[in-house]
């Protein structure tokens, strides 16, 4: 990589982590080509980034966010997990890691907390924005059904009463 290319690398990523939401670091070391390759596709569809840089150019680019207290993090070959979403990148490092031995978590960061494996571990667990929003839905839709249901029922009741007088009428 040129000067430029490293001086441009760092610009660009410094942008992305100061807008990232958590950020997970972990080792890599012994993992295929094909085993990579499965973890960007697990973190692109739960809509986090798997990135593997230099440590130097990444603590670098950390320089000036919330996450620059995770460059301690960067040593050995690591790869970094993040997203904007608070539980994206810390489920998909955390179920790639119960999967593979090979791949370590260290730690992370949310904002500006820092999270060991435990607090990554906790995050992973957590229901995303996604599926809290659902929820949300769901238990503010609930309610206005049984209402409609509770409305409707006497009326109901009325039609089948008028339906079985008018039935006996035309048997008779």
């Amino acid at each position: 990589m040129e000067r430029a290319d490293k001086q441009q690398f760092v610009t660009s990523f410094n942008e992305v982590l100061g807008s990232a939401g958590v950020a997970v670091v972990a080792h890599y070391a012994g993992l295929s080509v094909a085993q990579m390759t499965q973890l960007r596709a697990d973190a692109r569809e739960a809509g986090s980034t798997v990135k593997v840089a230099k440590n130097r150019l990444v603590k670098l680019a950390l320089q000036g966010t919330d996450l620059e207290h995770i460059s301690d993090l960067f040593q050995g070959p690591t790869v970094i997990v993040y997203s904007d979403d608070p539980v994206a990148a810390p489920k998909v490092a955390a179920n790639f890691a119960k999967a593979n031995d090979k791949f370590v978590i260290l730690g992370g960061a949310l904002g500006t907390t820092n999270l060991d494996v435990a607090g990554v571990n906790s995050l992973a667990t957590m229901p995303s924005l996604d599926e809290l929003r659902g929820k949300l839905i769901g238990m503010l839709q609930t309610p206005a059904t049984r209402i409609a249901m509770v409305t409707s029922a006497p009326a109901g009741q009325l039609a089948r009463v008028f339906n079985a007088y008018a039935e006996k009428d035309q048997a008779a």
